[in-house]
């Protein structure tokens, strides 16, 4: 049996022990057991079976039906979600993502055939026997990325794969086999063509790779830059990336990066071009906002006022990355942070309404608003109690100026 001590394993275990009790094959497959080899932290657990997708949705009771046309439902299963995939076949790739076409089978063998590396063609039963058909094992104690059969063919099929194999060296430190490393650069300028939210997807694990500097150097040596957006018309922001970047915990803070490495390319460009959301263009904004103020003022109330408390790693992140004059540690932020008066507006002892019936000859616009800001430094520096008396006091010796 699989080692105890993987709660993981045994937590999907009950899901290979019913489709076996239904007279149906099943694995554990995939990352998750590379994962398990390496004695790495196991992310997904995915299941491939004999059965088909219909008769997976019989023998479970919850199903989520999520793409059944190639063979995949998810399992849900003491509260985890878990993907369970069919023996499969695939036939041509004409959108270079899904197969046309695929053919459930029966047997694990040629489902493995089809999977894009070695190191993630393994497939382990509820016993931990491993099967591994093209030296997988192997690999991994190279340190190797290669492709299972033609590299080529893999990448043409998907040329996702191609970042994905970078991502790897930056998660694993691995190198990458020269034969898989001449056909990456001979199918790269498909990356073209890929729906750029997928892109996006791997380049941010890529950036969170604790070697990164190592998937960093794979992409300048094969210039997949060229093929990727705003870097195919902006190549040399490729090269000023530091040899010893840290990890990136978010594609905001890539996108910040990149945008201070190169302030000609706006937040709002590198956003538009990956199609980012806005919670991770805000999140960029935010952090080249405490970047710049941190250059000029260094760390005070007001930064860590205005800076989310969920960026404050990724603004440590970025300031051991730009190699700054000035230094500060996630302690110092912390701190500051525990120790501010208000942590927003809503905390002020004074709303807006109240403000606007002191000056009723006013008409309500922005000038409030600025007010209000301005309020809420004074109370953050400390200038000014959070009491209605002395905000109050401070306002009418401080009268805005109306718009």
């Amino acid at each position: 049996m699989i080692n105890l001590l993987r709660k993981d394993f045994q937590e999907a275990m009950p899901i290979l022990e019913q489709l076996e009790a239904h007279q149906y094959k099943a694995y554990f497959v995939g990352g998750c057991v590379r994962d398990f080899l390496l004695k790495r932290q196991i992310g997904d657990i995915d299941i491939a079976t004999s059965a088909s997708p219909k008769m997976v949705q019989e023998i479970f009771a919850k199903v989520i039906p999520v793409g059944v046309e190639h063979g995949t439902v998810i399992v849900r299963h003491n509260h985890g979600s878990y993907e369970v995939t069919t023996f499969r076949v695939d036939g041509t790739y004409s959108d270079q993502r899904h197969p046309d076409s695929v053919e459930f089978i029966d047997k694990i063998d040629e489902d493995l055939k089809r999977r894009d590396f070695t190191i993630n063609a393994f497939a382990m039963g509820k016993d931990g026997k491993i099967i591994d058909l093209f030296g997988g094992r192997e690999d991994l104690d190279r340190r190797l990325i290669r492709t299972v059969g033609d590299g080529r063919q893999r990448f043409q099929e998907d040329p996702l794969r191609i970042i994905r194999a970078v991502r790897f060296v930056s998660q694993l430190g691995f190198s990458i086999d020269p034969e898989t490393l001449e056909a990456m650069r001979q199918v790269k300028q498909e990356i073209e063509h890929l729906a750029v939210e997928r892109l996006a997807n791997e380049m941010a694990k890529l950036f969170a790779g604790n070697y990164l500097g190592d998937g960093i150097a794979y992409i300048k040596r094969t210039g997949l830059y060229y093929y990727l957006p705003v870097l195919r018309e902006a190549s040399h922001i490729i090269h000023r990336i530091p040899d010893s970047l840290q990890p990136l915990s978010s594609f905001g803070e890539v996108i910040a990066l990149f945008h201070l490495l190169e302030p000609g390319q706006t937040v709002e460009r590198w956003s538009r071009a990956w199609k980012c959301s806005n919670k991770v263009r805000q999140e960029a904004k935010q952090l080249v906002e405490a970047i710049r103020y941190f250059m000029e003022n260094g760390l005070d109330e007001w930064l860590v006022y205005r800076l989310d408390n969920a960026y404050f790693y990724g603004f440590i992140h970025l300031i051991n990355n730009l190699k700054l004059e000035k230094t500060v540690n996630l302690s110092q932020v912390q701190e500051l942070a525990a120790k501010l008066p208000i942590e927003s507006k809503r905390d002020l002892a004074i709303k807006g309404h109240e403000i606007a019936a002191i000056f009723p000859d006013f008409k309500k616009g922005p000038w409030l608003k600025r007010l209000i800001q301005q309020l809420e430094e004074e109370v953050v520096r400390g200038r000014v109690k959070n009491t209605t008396f002395e905000l109050k006091e401070w306002i009418q010796c401080n009268p805005p100026e109306t718009d």
